[in-house]
C-alpha cells in the first residue's frame, strides 16, 4: 500500500510542474473498495467558477483518479478479501477499519518521509484519507494525518468542524 501509494503521488507531483497541491486524497466508497488517489492544486482551483464548491472534491479535480497503474495491485488485494457489505456487522466493522488503517498508514508512512514537504511546507497541505461521500470519522483520520495548521484548519473550516 505504501509503495504503491508513494508511488501515484510521485507521478502526480513530477507530471504536474508548476503546481502547488493543497489536498491530496486516498478516496473508498462506504463498501472499502480499493483505493483511488485524487488531489487538488491552488491552480487547478483558480481555473474554476465553482471553486469554493469543488475546493474539497475528488471528483470533480481535473486530477481525480490518478496513478491507477501503481494503486490497481492495492485494489485486487482489497477485492480478494471478503466483501464488507457480505459480513456480519462485527466482521464488517472490523474489515472496513483494517482497509481504512492501511490507507491511513500508508499516508501517514509518507508523510513521515517528507513526500508531502516537512515544516510549514507540510502544513500547506491536506492528506487525507476518505470515505466518501462524507463520513464522520473522516474528520478523525484528518486530524491524525495532518499537522495543526493552515491546509487542516480550512479543510476543517469547509466541512463547519470545530
Amino acid at each position: 500500500m505504501t509503495a504503491a501509494t508513494r508511488a501515484a503521488v510521485t507521478d502526480l507531483f513530477r507530471d504536474n510542474p508548476g503546481h502547488t497541491f493543497y489536498y491530496v486524497t486516498l478516496t473508498t466508497p462506504g463498501e472499502a473498495f480499493g483505493p483511488a488517489l485524487s488531489a487538488w492544486s491552488h491552480e487547478a482551483l483558480a481555473q474554476r467558477s465553482d471553486a469554493d464548491v469543488v475546493r474539497y472534491s475528488y471528483a470533480d479535480s481535473p486530477f481525480s483518479i490518478l496513478g491507477e497503474e501503481h494503486l490497481k495491485p492495492v485494489r485486487d488485494l482489497f477485492a480478494a478479501r471478503p466483501a464488507v457489505f457480505e459480513l456480519d456487522d462485527e466482521e464488517s466493522d472490523a474489515e472496513f477499519d483494517l482497509r481504512l488503517r492501511a490507507m491511513e498508514t500508508a499516508l501517514r508512512r509518507l508523510s513521515d518521509e517528507g513526500l508531502f514537504g516537512v515544516g510549514e511546507a507540510r502544513a500547506e497541505i491536506l492528506i487525507l484519507a476518505e470515505v466518501v461521500p462524507e463520513d464522520e470519522d473522516n474528520v478523525a483520520r484528518a486530524r491524525r494525518l495532518n499537522p495543526p495548521g493552515p491546509a487542516l484548519d480550512a479543510w476543517l473550516a469547509y466541512w463547519g468542524v470545530g
